[in-house]
């Protein structure tokens, strides 16, 4: 039985060395394929985890990198990185793109089969993409609900799905408000999901004693379900 295949792969972008995991199902053919922001803190196992269950249902996949190499376990470590790279459309885009340059260099990627899903700061990092133009045939973010710079929300010209957790501090709903009406106003194919009891970044499971976290953050393995859920349905609709 043939399995999944995975490699380190090594780019440059917003002045680093990224560490991405990319991960080709069985087969030789091209195959629809998928790009995964990872959280703030960072790419680590669980994430690239992501990229090996996708490669398993069939897809290319490309966890990508937003921190050269690291993983934050100190919150204000991870704030001072991301919080300025958040604020900063055009370098979202800049790591966006050269992730995508990557996936795309697979022979194995379908490029007219490009989906983005992403996790936070990885998540608003692919809507970047979309608010840019590029070309995909979907957008997934979870706790990511982060607005752009006005009316270039009309370039996404792919559906997109939100997924939010109905107790996030730092999603709130004034958050997820403004997010949904610039989705509206641009004309977007737009869906919003709140997961009732859900704080933030409760699709990331707990990893070890040394990893502090945020108040308003935690793991809740139910609604981490649903949402993996969610994620595979979209990507099932508009990959074929």
């Amino acid at each position: 039985m043939e399995t999944v295949t995975t490699r380190t792969v090594e780019y440059p972008a917003d002045g680093l060395t990224m560490v991405g995991r990319l991960a080709l199902p069985a087969g030789t053919g091209p195959r629809p394929a998928v790009l995964i922001g990872p959280e703030g803190t960072g790419l680590n196992d669980f994430q690239r985890a992501r990229a090996d269950a996708l490669a398993e249902l069939g897809y290319a996949a490309l966890a990508f990198d937003i921190h050269g190499g690291r993983w934050f376990t100190d919150p204000d470590e991870m704030l001072a990185r991301c919080l300025p790279l958040l604020d900063d459309p055009d370098r979202m885009r800049d790591i966006g793109h050269a992730a995508l340059d990557v996936l795309l260099a697979e022979p194995r990627t379908d490029p007219s089969r490009i989906a983005g899903i992403g996790y936070g700061t990885g998540g608003a990092i692919v809507l970047e993409l979309g608010r840019a133009g590029v070309e995909l045939r979907a957008i997934g973010t979870v706790n990511g609900l982060v607005t752009g710079r006005p009316g270039e929300a009309a370039n996404i010209r792919c559906p997109v799905w939100a997924g939010v957790g109905s107790e996030d501090p730092i999603m709130p709903p004034a958050q997820r408000d403004a997010f949904a009406a610039e989705m509206q106003a641009a004309g977007v194919d737009w869906r919003l999901t709140v997961y009732g009891g859900a704080q933030h970044a409760f699709h990331h499971p707990p990893v070890g004693p040394e990893q502090r976290l945020l108040p308003g953050v935690g793991y809740q393995p139910v609604q981490a379900e649903r949402a993996w859920r969610d994620v595979v349905a979209l990507l099932a609709e508009n990959l074929g």
